[in-house]
């Protein structure tokens, strides 16, 4: 098991972070060599089911991922629970964001417990460290630009 938790801070909005964090397809812009394609139709909620495709050349793999729990932030913050399905990637990852206290801003909690089929729990440390640098770029770019706002 190699399970993390990523901390940010945000000036941004609870529910502005919450749209840049959950806008599945843009995920594709901050982790390397991947693409997001999203298979059940918007808006996102529990049952939407997406897949990461990260690939070099023809080598690659699937992350298929299924919301589970699907609270959007409003004032009290939103929690967002995704389940990995994949036959390579399994495990859990979970998206929270609150508003910070007393301050403007927000808070964001990001745990995974990641799971690579075939790799010994001796890899397990290094799994974790890549995994906490990967996502944590992730984030930062995710909060550092927002997504386009669907038309009306």
């Amino acid at each position: 098991m190699a399970l993390f938790r990523i901390d940010r801070e945000s000036s941004l909005p609870a529910d502005e972070v919450w749209r840049r964090l959950t806008a599945w397809e843009r995920h594709a812009d901050v982790v390397p060599l991947t693409r997001i394609a999203v298979r059940t139709p918007p808006p996102s909620r529990e049952g939407t089911v997406f897949v990461a495709r990260s690939a070099l050349g023809p080598v690659g793999f699937d992350d298929v991922m299924e919301v589970v729990t699907w609270r959007p932030a409003a004032a009290g913050g939103g929690l967002c629970r995704l389940e990995k399905r994949g036959s390579f990637v399994t495990g859990w990852a979970e998206i929270q964001v609150s508003p910070r206290p007393g301050a403007d801003g927000s808070v964001v909690a990001w745990r995974e417990d990641l799971r690579v089929r075939w790799l010994p729990k001796a890899f397990d440390r290094v799994l974790v460290a890549a995994a906490r640098r990967m996502f944590g770029r992730a984030v930062d770019g995710l909060l550092a630009s927002p997504p386009p706002r669907p038309h009306a």
